[in-house]
C-alpha cells in the first residue's frame, strides 16, 4: 500500500514562499507521475501541477506558472513544489498524488494515491 505524506504548508503573508514536500512510503514511486492538486474553501479541487517520473517534463495550472516550481528526488522518493511570489488566491489545502500509469496529469481520476492535505493560508 502506498502512502503519501505532504508537509511545508502554514502562514505567510503575500509576497513570500512556502516549499512543500511529498513523501512515498510503502513502494517505490519512481516509476509514477505525480502532481499537486489545492482545494480552497467552497471550491472544487483544482489541478495545480505535474511532473513526469523522470522529471523531465513539468506541467503548471496558468494561475502559477511562473510563480511555482515542481521537482522530485527519486531517491528519496520525495517530490517538491516551491512557491514563490504567493498570493492570497493561492490559499487551499494542497494535496500530493501519484499516477503510476501516466494517464492526462491535468485529470484528478487519473491519479491512484493521494495524501491527506497540508494547509497553505495566504495572507494579505
Amino acid at each position: 500500500q502506498v502512502q503519501l505524506v505532504e508537509s511545508g504548508g502554514g502562514l505567510v503573508q503575500a509576497g513570500g514562499s512556502l516549499r512543500l514536500s511529498c513523501v512515498a512510503s510503502g513502494r517505490s514511486l519512481s516509476s509514477a507521475a505525480m502532481g499537486w492538486f489545492r482545494q480552497a474553501p467552497g471550491k472544487e479541487l483544482e489541478f495545480v501541477s505535474a511532473i513526469t517520473w523522470s522529471g523531465a517534463a513539468t506541467h503548471y495550472a496558468d494561475s502559477v506558472k511562473g510563480r511555482f516550481t515542481i521537482s522530485r528526488d527519486n531517491a528519496k522518493n520525495t517530490m517538491y513544489l516551491q512557491m514563490n511570489s504567493l498570493k492570497p488566491d493561492d490559499t487551499a489545502v494542497y494535496y500530493c498524488a501519484a499516477d503510476p500509469e501516466s494517464g492526462p496529469y491535468g485529470n484528478r481520476w487519473s491519479y491512484d494515491y493521494w495524501g491527506q492535505g497540508t494547509q497553505v493560508t495566504v495572507s494579505s
